[in-house]
């Protein structure tokens, strides 16, 4: 099994750059590419404000903080960014095509020995690895919103997928402190979310039957469930755009007319109520304006 020296994040956004620092902090040079110039400035300031509080509440010293800002940096020229990469870790957008043009690019570009993971949600890598020459070097590393909180990656091998690729990717997840769980079967939208999907599209089909409102039903699923938060609020923390993403997916894979974008998710994409990110979804996150007296 190759050593991994190297780590390459692909996307800065909610869950890329996040993905990029817990590989700095487990030791790896890290390099986290975007094309988008901003995008880059705007993730370095937020791994700066989320690192000052840990370092406060003593999560980590302050310099183990300037140790792995040391190995980490950013660039938004694709080529130069995974040319010595041992792993790519793709964290672009939920759209196949947009991925298969990520790893048609990153063929191009990569040292042969490069193992890729995809950081998708739901598409299985086979879908994607064919634009590949290695698709026994080509796996699912699916990390979980935020990354830094949130302990559990799953590992998940097509058929293609080598033995010694997934140790790669389990063996990863060990050094930056993960829990890998491994699946050597492929399934649309692997376990966690399937579970969450079916809850998910239970929730929609009671709210869009008019049986309770999203906010009852998010209560409900705390209080008589335990759930730390309900259906709705996990959309919005997500985003609504990536939910309706993944169940446009999902349907194209099964055909399945059940598994079609629920009618009220498509209105809020429609109106660019994406939740949290843009202070409205199925909440309202927009601070109350002050009145000046």
């Amino acid at each position: 099994m190759n050593e991994v020296k190297q780590v390459t994040v692909i996307g800065s956004g909610s869950m890329g750059h996040q993905i990029g620092m817990l590989c700095a902090l487990g030791g790896y040079e890290t390099v986290i590419q975007d094309i988008n110039e901003q995008a880059l400035c705007e993730a370095e300031s937020k791994l700066h404000t989320i690192m000052d509080r840990w370092v406060s509440k003593e999560k980590i010293s302050a310099d183990d903080k300037m140790k792995a800002f040391h190995l980490l940096r950013f660039s938004n020229d694709l080529e130069e960014a995974v040319q010595q990469a041992d792993l790519v870790i793709e964290a672009v957008t939920e759209k196949l095509d947009v991925k298969r043009e990520v790893f048609r690019r990153l063929e191009a570009y990569a040292p042969a020995h490069t193992v890729f993971a995809t950081n998708s949600s739901t598409i299985v890598n086979s879908l994607i690895a064919d634009v590949t020459k290695r698709p026994d070097k080509v796996v699912n590393m699916h990390f979980f919103f935020p990354p830094l909180v949130m302990d559990c990656v799953e590992v998940v091998k097509s058929e293609a997928t080598s033995d010694e690729t997934a140790a790669l990717a389990m063996e990863v997840c060990r050094v930056i402190n993960r829990t890998a769980i491994l699946l050597t079967k492929e399934i649309s939208g692997f376990v966690a979310n399937r579970l969450l999907g079916a809850l998910q599209k239970e929730a929609m089909s009671l709210y869009e039957q008019g049986i309770a409102d999203f906010k009852d039903i998010d209560l409900i699923c705390k209080k008589a469930l335990n759930h730390p938060i309900g259906p709705f609020e996990l959309m919005d923390l997500s985003g609504l755009d990536v939910a309706k993403f993944v169940m446009e997916q999902r349907y194209q894979e099964t055909g399945d007319p059940e598994d079609r974008p629920f009618q009220s998710v498509l209105e809020k994409v429609d109106k660019g109520e994406l939740g949290r990110k843009t202070g409205k979804g199925w909440y309202d996150y927009s601070k109350a304006a002050v009145t000046k007296g």
